[in-house]
């Protein structure tokens, strides 16, 4: 599906317009304090440090204590975000996650009642790896309503809890955090303005990506598993056209594009991508190897990384780009604002 509201985003996008439109005002991260490095991963597995990081580029990654949830990241990285806009309040809270604590209730109203903000639309997304621009597109879209005049978004996963440790395929690649924004009403003329966006998904690989289900095993523990190869070639294609779309919706060529910030899977990906799209090559920006892939809440710590080693600057044209399970993908055009990155350790 081609999410694209003409009030939003508008095509072509023209600077000198000034339509309503959702504005990024704040950026927080929280991260689990315990660091599991790949010489420790070796210890236990068949694999050492050159063999991860010539395949992903990863070095280390987080793990959540076995007393911090998923929530107490997702309500840490919330309330960073809300100390970077200067806010208290806000009219929503749209949490992205594939590891909730519990299957039922969703976390969000939890998270909003953490913050103090009871009371408020509160409600979970799940769109794996995706889940962020899913997010953030559907509180874009409350503000677009007149429903909301800002909303934080949260992403945040422990996917330490559904990872086979035993597993090489997959323990190595996948790490713990959590990564927030908050986004209010404005134009399509302030630096922040969401532009465009496109989302999509594909049910017929719905077991590309998966943990199994009760019905589908009765028994046991329920591992995450992944089939790679597949994964990889598709999420470079859907990523690419994705990214490409919401280029031509703004009117952006190749070369004007000042930062390039895709789902942290692997780094092959990430070149592969930005080599397709043939943007600057110092604009792809490529956080994987302190943290890991932190599925839904990559793209808000790779972009809070990019900000504080200042590779992504005010002005920038900024084009966001993920894919998950279900399988599911989407993109977001805008133009990076002037924030403080709000961060903190748990």
């Amino acid at each position: 599906m081609r999410m694209q509201a003409s009030e939003f985003a508008p095509m072509p996008w023209k600077e000198p317009d000034a339509r309503p439109a959702a504005v990024i005002a704040g950026l927080g991260t929280a991260l689990p304090r315990t660091e599991i490095s790949n010489a420790s991963l070796a210890e236990h597995l068949d694999t050492d440090d050159e063999w991860i990081r010539t395949r992903t580029g990863i070095a280390s990654r987080r793990r959540a204590a076995p007393d911090i949830s998923m929530t107490d990241l997702a309500s840490a990285a919330a309330a960073n975000a809300l100390r970077s806009a200067g806010r208290t309040a806000v009219d929503a809270l749209v949490l992205a996650t594939t590891t909730p604590d519990r299957p039922c209730p969703a976390a969000g109203p939890e998270v909003a009642h953490r913050l103090g903000q009871g009371g408020i639309p509160a409600f979970d997304v799940s769109a794996v790896c995706s889940g962020f621009i899913y997010a953030t597109a559907t509180a874009a879209g409350l503000i677009s309503a007149g429903m909301a005049e800002s909303v934080v978004v949260t992403a945040a996963e422990t996917y330490s809890r559904i990872v086979d440790p035993a597993d090489r395929s997959t323990a190595v690649l996948f790490g713990d955090g959590a990564g927030a924004v908050v986004l209010r009403r404005g134009t399509t003329g302030e630096p922040g303005a969401l532009l465009a966006f496109d989302l999509g998904s594909d049910g017929a690989e719905r077991d590309a990506i998966h943990v199994p289900g009760e019905r589908e095993q009765p028994e046991g523990q329920r591992w995450f598993s992944m089939a790679g190869r597949k994964v990889y070639l598709r999420a470079i294609e859907q990523m690419t056209s994705s990214a490409r779309k919401v280029m031509k919706d703004c009117a952006w060529s190749s070369e004007t594009v000042g930062a390039f910030v895709a789902h942290q899977a692997n780094a092959r990906i990430i070149d592969a991508v930005a080599n397709r799209l043939q943007v600057p090559s110092d604009t792809a920006v490529c956080e994987i190897a302190r943290v890991g892939n932190t599925a839904a809440a990559s793209i808000p710590l790779a972009l809070a990384d990019a900000m504080d080693g200042g590779r992504l600057k005010p002005g920038a044209r900024t084009v966001l780009t993920a894919f998950g399970g279900g399988l599911t993908w989407g993109s977001a055009a805008l133009t990076w604002p002037h924030l403080t990155h709000v961060r903190s350790e748990i």
